[in-house]
């Protein structure tokens, strides 16, 4: 009877806002774990695979995505996110290293499931389906405010904006609102993280969470 390969490695997502910084504390905490000698893996959602890139594609840039039903939308994250576990994360972690995730499944959670108000259970169901058993033991959720996190959008949009960056206030508002009830609803995986603190402070922050994980 076979079993599945042990993980060793920690996998460690970060979730948030359009505009929470994300992608920036995700590059320093890599330098900071490589520097300890760490193997370091880092992706991102949708994408991190040839066939999760294309995916994205489809769900950020596609001429017709104002078109795209909710279900349709989950359907195509939730098949990237398959892919990208058994392509990446499964086989990193199997090899003890840190995977870095920007973004995963509380992503569908929150912004398929509360915003865009699709019932709960499929989108669990679905969710659960697609990362195969695999689960962060850690959750960084850089919170901003509404306000903050839309204006930061707008600064970066270009003068081809993608369906995220065309969204507004309303949706960006029950973001907001998901994920800090997600937070509350699992606090020892979720910690939530001042997204308007300088750098360097929410870089300690983080970097004391992931050392607890770390052990």
């Amino acid at each position: 009877m076979s079993h599945p390969t042990p993980l060793l490695g920690k996998f460690i997502t970060f979730e948030g806002s359009e505009g929470s910084g994300k992608s920036t504390q995700i590059a320093r905490l890599a330098s900071y774990l490589q520097g300890l000698g760490r193997e370091v893996v880092t992706t991102r959602e949708p994408g991190g695979t040839e066939i999760g890139e294309q995916i994205r594609n489809i769900i950020v840039h596609n001429a017709k995505g104002d078109e795209m039903c909710p279900e349709t939308e989950l359907l195509l994250f939730t098949a990237a996110r398959a892919q990208v576990v058994r392509e990446v994360i499964s086989p990193a972690l199997a090899r003890g290293a840190v995977v870095l995730s920007d973004r995963f499944l509380d992503s569908s959670t929150v912004y398929q499931g509360l915003a865009r108000n699709l019932a709960a259970d499929p989108v669990r169901a679905i969710n659960q389906f697609a990362i195969g058993g695999v689960m962060p033991q850690l959750t960084i959720l850089i919170d901003i405010p509404t306000e903050v996190s839309l204006a930061r959008v707008r600064g970066r949009a270009s003068n081809l904006p993608d369906r995220m960056e065309r969204e507004g206030q309303t949706f960006y508002k029950k973001i907001r609102e998901g994920y800090l009830q997600l937070a509350r609803a699992c606090p020892e995986r979720i910690i939530v993280a001042d997204g308007t603190l300088p750098l360097d402070a929410l870089e300690l922050l983080i970097r004391t969470a992931v050392q607890r994980v770390l052990g």
